[in-house]
């Protein structure tokens, strides 16, 4: 008989949601940020002109690997934040678009962490920037669940 599968905490289940909904943030502020730009050059476009401007720079964008992995205003700020009080041993949760996992910190390096996966070999390590990834603390999300 197979052991029955733990559901994710409660907590972690809402960062994945909330992950989505942030990187939707990141685009908003992509879009006003190049709106204001737009506007602010005085004579070349009107604001409906702006608007469409704007819309479509940041849709190129979205089709933009590159500039998608860099523009993470709203998302970066709030994974610093919520990973900041973790240290090495401590364990977190790796939050993606679609699933978490539960890791292991071996060190912390300013804005880098290292995390040890427990799908990965036992020597495999992964280096992730706290600004591009969501790393929860897995006893706030345990005591949370319980």
């Amino acid at each position: 008989m197979t052991t029955p599968i733990k559901p994710l905490p409660e907590e972690v289940d809402r960062w994945i949601m909330w992950a989505r909904w942030l990187r939707w943030a990141d685009a908003g502020a992509a879009w006003l940020g190049l709106w204001g730009v737009l506007v602010s050059m005085p004579g070349i476009f009107s604001a409906g002109q702006a608007v469409v401007l704007s819309i479509a720079l940041v849709g190129f964008g979205f089709l933009t690997r590159q500039i998608r992995l860099h523009w993470r205003p709203v998302s970066a700020w709030v994974g610093l934040m919520v990973s900041r009080g973790l240290r090495a041993g401590d364990r977190a949760w790796y939050v993606r678009s679609q699933r978490a996992d539960l890791v292991l910190v071996t060190a912390r390096h300013g804005v880098r962490l290292v995390i040890a996966p427990s799908d990965v070999d036992g020597d495999e390590v992964l280096s992730v920037r706290r600004t591009r990834v969501l790393l929860l603390p897995a006893d706030r999300a345990r005591t949370a669940a319980e």
